[in-house]
């Protein structure tokens, strides 16, 4: 059973759950991966407490982790980028394997045929402002894009906070804008590292867009997948980090 901690937000979580199920090549229901989520948006703010104090998050996430733990799970993921400057500390309170996002992501991009060069990396203040992905990329051969404080705003919060509203068109807008901004800018590929954006993404023509986009959501899907050692729904996986067949 795969345990998911959820709710950073609530429908990041939902839609996880979703490709998940999606993304699994299956001929019956009985052919799932188990899985249990815990969508609790009580959990503080990840932003708030990286860039500027706020409560930490880390013990609701850590308590929900021991949960999802003793409740049988054998693997968990945690559908948000920002949770992951905290991923250390998560890891050594469980004894079960957790699944690092950012792997996964760099993972989507091998699988779109991106071995290196500028990459547009679109995510909350903290995870853009940060090395949670700059360190990985850079290793692996790939640059971030600079960004300014009106970028910052613009190009990633924005969409950011219209799906947390619940105005998914304006934030597919909102996304499509910053994509084509990016590739403006040189990016070979766009990482959305808030997995609130592939909700937003979910409501665009992908093939409108030229360029690749991997989606930190079904990236941590398929990474979840092969851990279990189950097939991805190649057909599902179109322009999500894996190649479609």
């Amino acid at each position: 059973m795969l345990g998911v901690l959820g709710g950073m937000g609530p429908a990041a979580g939902a839609w996880f759950a979703y490709r998940l199920a999606l993304l699994t090549g299956v001929t019956s229901d009985q052919e799932h991966l188990p899985v249990l989520l815990v969508n609790d948006p009580r959990i503080p703010d990840r932003s708030e407490a990286a860039l500027s104090g706020g409560t930490s998050p880390l013990p609701a996430m850590q308590e929900r982790l021991r949960f999802l733990e003793s409740s049988g799970c054998e693997c968990a993921v945690i559908p948000c980028n920002t949770a992951h400057h905290w991923f250390s500390e998560l890891q050594a309170s469980v004894k079960i394997p957790l699944i690092h996002i950012v792997p996964a992501a760099i993972a989507g991009l091998r699988a779109r045929g991106i071995g290196a060069g500028p990459i547009g990396l679109l995510g909350t203040r903290a995870t853009v402002r940060s090395d949670l992905y700059r360190g990985e990329l850079a290793a692996a051969g790939f640059t971030v894009l600079p960004y300014t404080q009106d970028d910052v705003e613009r190009l990633c919060v924005r969409p950011i906070q219209a799906v947390k509203q619940n105005r998914v068109a304006e934030a597919a807008a909102a996304l499509a804008e910053a994509i084509h901004t990016l590739k403006g800018r040189g990016a070979h590929a766009v990482i959305l590292g808030c997995t609130e954006l592939p909700v937003a993404f979910a409501a665009l023509a992908a093939e409108d867009l030229d360029l690749p986009v991997v989606d930190s959501i079904d990236a941590l899907a398929v990474s979840a997948l092969g851990h279990f050692g189950l097939v991805v729904n190649r057909s599902a996986a179109a322009g999500s980090g894996e190649p479609a067949r």
